[in-house]
């Protein structure tokens, strides 16, 4: 078997907030500069480590912003997250779920905490990853 070395282990970066409902760690594109034609075809790397959420009636989350030519793949660790597109798509990821999501060129989307978790609160985690495929895949 091939032994390979660890190139380089990355503390986590400060966390900055997008929208109101995700505190996240960027780690890719990330204060470190990695090459990003290395990292390819991976765009976007965001963490939201364990954050605690206190109950609401008016969900926290990100509003309307377009997605374009690549995918989102969200995995909940805890937490649930409601997401509606202009196409027509939605749904909720919850914990234990993946969901891998093709945003299409002109697709205007959210995503926010879900309604029903959001009045309970509680303890947020998720990951959030962008792939930059070819058209034909």
């Amino acid at each position: 078997m091939a032994t390979k070395n660890i190139e380089l282990v990355i503390a986590p970066p400060t966390p900055h907030f997008v929208g109101d409902g995700f505190r996240v760690h960027n780690f890719i594109p990330s204060a470190y500069h990695l090459d990003m034609e290395r990292m390819n075809p991976f765009i976007m790397l965001d963490y939201n480590s364990k954050h605690f959420f206190a109950p609401t009636d008016s969900p926290r989350g990100v509003g309307v912003h377009p997605h374009r030519g690549f995918e989102t793949v969200t995995i909940a660790y805890n937490g649930k997250v409601e997401h509606h597109d202009s196409a027509g798509g939605g749904g909720i990821i919850g914990q234990g779920d993946v969901q891998w999501m093709t945003a299409a060129s002109g697709v205007l989307h959210k995503e926010f905490h879900e309604t029903e978790w959001a009045k309970e609160g509680g303890i947020f985690q998720m990951v959030q990853l962008w792939v930059n495929l070819p058209k034909k895949r």
